[in-house]
């Protein structure tokens, strides 16, 4: 059996992770610039050494009810997408684990639709329960070009 390392995360308080070799780096939480008129779910961007960086708030992305804004603890995980940084801000990113494929079931079938395309499975850790996702499919492609837009 495969084993593979995954970048842990939080939202509120449910745990996801993804590939850390899918993961450009993990940045401490800066202040962005709002941009008008962009997707509802993009905080803003940064200016991640030289490379402008939109941020994505997975919070609002997932239409989870945010309670409270960033803090000391939230991070940014920045992906490569589609040859452009992408910066996704979450509560918290706490450690990189090992899971092996044999402890990774497929989604639920309740989860349907295009949710279904950017959940790659559901981690068995001891009591815990990670969410993994693929950080390059939760944008759908209509998404993913207002993305691009920005850098133009």
């Amino acid at each position: 059996m495969a084993e593979r390392k995954y970048v842990i995360f939080k939202i509120k308080d449910e745990e996801y992770g993804v590939d850390i070799m899918k993961v450009k780096e993990v940045s401490e939480f800066k202040k962005s610039t709002s941009i008008p008129n962009s997707p509802s779910f993009v905080d803003g961007i940064i200016n991640l050494r030289g490379d402008i960086t939109p941020i994505i708030s997975l919070k609002k992305k997932f239409n989870i009810p945010v309670e409270k804004g960033y803090d000391d603890s939230s991070r940014i995980i920045v992906v490569n997408m589609n040859d452009k940084l992408v910066g996704f801000a979450v509560d918290e990113a706490s450690q990189v684990i090992s899971i092996d494929d044999s402890n990774i079931d497929p989604p639920p079938e309740i989860v349907t639709g295009l949710d279904r395309r950017y959940i790659n499975g559901i981690g068995k850790l001891q009591n815990r329960i990670v969410i993994i996702l693929d950080l390059e499919q939760v944008l759908s492609e209509r998404e993913q070009t207002e993305i691009s837009e920005i850098y133009a």
